[in-house]
């Protein structure tokens, strides 16, 4: 009798149940990066300096977790590093360095809600640099997103909220709608896991030259921070925002993209600002006038509706996912002891 026990990759099937709690547990990990890292902030650390210690860490972990299992995932061509930078210069370093700026100056459910309108800017960029034209649900969208921002500013009171601190989160929404425009090319060309990985060390270096971990007073990172009814030392909580709220985050995101289609997603991940204002309000007391919370309903109902309406979004991953790391083992293992079980046809 003959049989083949050559190893053969089998992909994991697919379970909408699976994506739904990994995007779930992607939000939560997501949304409580702001809430963690203000009282690092308000405990004498800058924002830079929280920036650079949350992505340095995430990258080594990154760099540990995804190059030892599976170094050919960070493999890059020498035409691609361009896209690359970009990637982690705006659409990691930029997006997380002027979120925590924004957070600094104003309520951190507000500072999230201000990086929630990228979906517009992508959608804007679409319309009038690749002269797509959209469906006019997406300008219902577009509308009501700008009206939301506008009642979350409290415009109408003659702009209640720091200046420098709108301002960030403005940028803080450019530069993810730069991160959605650029990781839409690149994840094309690279494995998900290897893009974010080089995004994070590409990323570290920049925040790094902004500011040195060296230059982090040591007496504060040892001292104990606010926060809700404990007191951790604040080194505990930068760990935290970049394991929990960053690598955690990454990984659950994406592998919960190989079990859903965009469109689910895109619902989904509305948890995350109201994850971030939920916690800013029980362990902060943060708490946002109703006029805001009217505006975050109305900014997020136009951002949802111009992510439904948008062609890329009415589609959904198709056919078997890819293996993430140690699940192609896994998958061949088990090939190799179904091949050893079972008879093959004719023996």
């Amino acid at each position: 009798m003959t049989g083949s026990t050559e190893a053969t990759t089998v992909a994991p099937p697919r379970s909408r149940s699976r994506g739904i709690a990994l995007l779930v547990a992607a939000s939560l990990c997501f949304g409580s990066s702001g809430v963690l890292a203000k009282p690092a902030m308000t405990s004498g650390l800058t924002p830079e300096q929280v920036a650079t210690a949350r992505i340095s860490i995430a990258a080594l972990v990154l760099l540990l977790g995804v190059g030892l299992p599976r170094p050919r995932l960070l493999r890059v061509q020498r035409g691609q590093w361009r896209l690359l930078l970009g990637y982690g210069l705006l659409g990691v370093a930029g997006v997380q360095l002027f979120y925590f700026l924004a957070a600094a100056r104003v309520p951190v459910g507000i500072a999230i809600l201000l990086e929630f309108t990228s979906p517009v800017l992508v959608a804007l960029w679409v319309r009038f640099v690749r002269r797509v034209r959209l469906p006019w649900p997406m300008w219902t969208g577009i509308g009501l997103a700008l009206l939301g921002l506008a009642l979350v500013a409290r415009v109408h009171e003659g702009l209640v909220l720091d200046a420098l601190g709108l301002l960030a989160g403005i940028a803080a929404a450019l530069c993810s709608a730069a991160y959605f425009l650029i990781g839409e090319r690149g994840m094309a060309i690279h494995h998900p896991l290897g893009m974010v990985t080089w995004g994070m060390v590409i990323a570290a270096v920049a925040v790094g030259l902004v500011a040195p971990p060296w230059t982090m007073p040591l007496s504060t990172l040892l001292s104990s921070a606010e926060f809700g009814p404990w007191q951790p030392p604040v080194w505990l909580l930068l760990v935290t925002v970049a394991v929990f709220s960053t690598v955690f985050a990454y990984f659950a995101g994406i592998t919960a993209l190989r079990h859903l289609p965009a469109s689910t997603a895109s619902v989904l991940a509305l948890l995350e600002p109201l994850v971030a204002t939920s916690m800013a309000w029980a362990l902060l007391g943060e708490a946002l006038v109703w006029v805001q919370i009217l505006g975050a309903v109305v900014l997020l109902g136009g951002a949802l509706l111009v992510q439904l309406t948008a062609p890329a979004a009415q589609g959904g991953p198709t056919g078997p996912a890819e293996p993430l790391p140690g699940e192609a083992a896994a998958g061949a293992r088990a090939a190799v002891r179904k091949n050893r079980v079972e008879p093959q046809e004719g023996a």
